[in-house]
């Protein structure tokens, strides 16, 4: 800290001052005056690079063929960024999904970025996304929770809405994971893609979002980690296929009751797009329809936090997601960490 004199006074930084926003406030205009209507999604969209990795590209150095990731994985190619950072496409994701809002940046109070995968270790990548969009008088803080990332974002921004204390929120899943990828090692090399994909919450709808169950259990953590000796990711793929096609399943039980429904009346299944096995094991095991559960890991692979957001933007491009769905969303993740979510859509895509 400076050293004042007795006479001194600190200095206020003017431009950390939202005028509006305190007016608001103080006449009980928004955060916490009351509790609103339950949030609705109003627009969600996906940004990713323009880069497309095939799968022979990676599978040459790694002695395989193409065939070997793809039926594997069920992964035929993905994004890589180039010049572009994490900021870049996390910013671009919420500037097109605010768009299709018809939301102005300005009046966000909350910006959530989902993402293991920053630019930097500090300043986070929230305040960032949420300074390149215009969105001055945002909170900014960033999510770690891997895969479950926007997931657990999306329960946290609901909350905030739920009680009042925002009155509108950004809600970004986005990841660079080809910086933390060993493309030496068979068991994750052809696994991930780098991309964005952010969500618009507002009070009152459109839809509504419904109940949503977080888990954890860091006893297991070691089948998921990366740490800062080499900063790569390692797995465990056959535990972790195990543990996700379980918790998946029993989290998606688990919030259809919670929402007084039967697995039939879902419309859209919405898994975290980790492989194909795990999202054909988790709709075997439950019994559901596969043309009500989207796979769009052939071409983007597994993106992590993204996977969500840019998993809804293709259902909706590709006439899953219409207005009136009611959409179930799960993910797993290393922490471990898992949950599932129900999300009734009018929204925009």
């Amino acid at each position: 800290m400076p050293d004042l004199g007795p006479d001194q006074q600190f200095e206020v930084d003017a431009s950390l001052v939202d005028p509006d926003g305190l007016v608001a406030r103080a006449t009980g205009a928004a955060n916490g005056s009351r509790r609103t209507p339950s949030p609705g999604m109003a627009a969600v969209a996906s940004w990713l690079p323009e880069r497309v990795v095939e799968n022979e590209e990676l599978a040459q150095p790694l002695g395989v063929n193409s065939d070997w990731i793809s039926s594997r994985t069920g992964i035929h190619r993905r994004r890589r960024v180039g010049a572009e950072g994490l900021v870049d496409l996390a910013s671009g994701a919420g500037a097109k999904a605010l768009a299709l809002a018809g939301v102005e940046p300005a009046s966000l109070d909350l910006v959530l970025v989902a993402t293991f995968t920053s630019d930097q270790l500090l300043p986070n990548a929230a305040p960032q996304v949420a300074n390149r969009l215009g969105a001055t008088s945002a909170g900014a803080i960033d999510i770690g929770a891997a895969c479950t990332g926007f997931l657990s974002a999306l329960s946290l921004a609901t909350a905030q809405l739920e009680s009042g204390r925002a009155r509108a929120a950004l809600v970004v899943g986005a990841e660079v994971i080809s910086g933390v990828t060993d493309f030496t090692d068979r068991r994750t090399a052809g696994l991930f893609g780098d991309g964005a994909g952010a969500a618009v919450l507002v009070p009152g709808g459109p839809g509504q979002i419904g109940p949503i169950a977080l888990r954890s259990d860091g006893g297991r953590g070691e089948l998921i980690q990366a740490d800062h000796h080499d900063r790569l990711v390692r797995m465990d793929g056959r535990a972790t296929f195990r543990a996700a096609v379980a918790a998946m399943s029993d989290t998606t039980q688990l919030v259809v009751s919670d929402a007084g429904l039967a697995l039939d009346e879902i419309d859209l299944f919405v898994y975290h797009q980790a492989n194909s096995r795990i999202i054909s094991a988790v709709g075997e095991r439950l019994g559901l329809p596969p043309d009500r559960v989207i796979d769009c890991l052939a071409e983007y692979g597994n993106t992590s936090a993204a996977s969500i957001p840019i998993a809804l933007s293709e259902a909706a491009s590709s006439g899953l997601l219409v207005k009136g769905s009611r959409v179930l969303l799960s993910a797993f993740g290393a922490g471990l960490t898992w949950g599932a979510g129900i999300v009734e859509w009018e929204g925009s895509a």
